[in-house]
């Protein structure tokens, strides 16, 4: 039997394409696949009060692929509620990194999908919107979660696939999406203390 008859042979990406290093990427999905234990990352982020409900968190070093790592520059976000909210503005809400964080997640998904699928993208944009009571938040209800109570995303892509592949790429990024899994699923939150006067 010829097996050059019968195998088809695998064509993977060899160069970059949406700005994802597809080489690299297929590279680390193999060693990964080979080496579990390299999978295990742990993330940080450190946040101090500065005054009312402004604070400013950085991100710590972060432990991943064995080893511990430091961002390639220091990274830091303001948060702080709006002057509707009785504050000062100089920063996004709490909740509003959390969206970003969910369009961020699921945009880095379609680019490293699509490159790893061998699709070119011109365009990716996304609005995501989140509906929200704050009678839970201020003490008013019991019956009103403090959370969102919806959340939406809308996404526009374009690029050299047809529609119908463009829409499976962003249904596997949502399949894929870390962020995505943490709201959607109940993800255990430990709290520790260390108080004093």
């Amino acid at each position: 039997m010829n097996t050059s008859e019968t195998t088809t042979p695998v064509r993977l990406p060899k160069l970059p394409r949406n700005g994802v290093d597809t080489p690299t990427l297929l590279a680390t999905i193999s060693a990964v696949g080979n080496q579990p234990e390299l999978a295990q990352f742990k993330f940080r982020a450190v946040n101090r009060w500065i005054s009312g409900t402004h604070s400013q968190s950085r991100m710590a070093p972060f432990y991943g692929a064995g080893a511990e790592h430091t961002h390639a520059t220091d990274v830091t976000y303001d948060a702080d509620h709006p002057a509707v909210l009785v504050a000062a503005d100089r920063g996004p809400t709490p909740v509003e990194f959390l969206l970003h964080a969910l369009a961020a997640c699921l945009t880095a998904g379609i680019a490293n999908i699509a490159a790893a699928r061998g699709v070119t993208l011109t365009e990716v944009e996304s609005t995501v919107e989140g509906d929200i009571d704050l009678q839970g938040i201020l003490g008013l209800s019991d019956r009103v979660r403090n959370g969102f109570e919806r959340i939406r995303a809308s996404f526009k892509i374009r690029g050299d696939a047809p529609p119908e592949r463009l829409r499976e790429i962003i249904e596997q990024s949502r399949a894929r999406s870390a962020v995505y899994d943490v709201i959607t699923n109940r993800v255990p939150v430990e709290l520790s203390i260390e108080a004093g006067g």
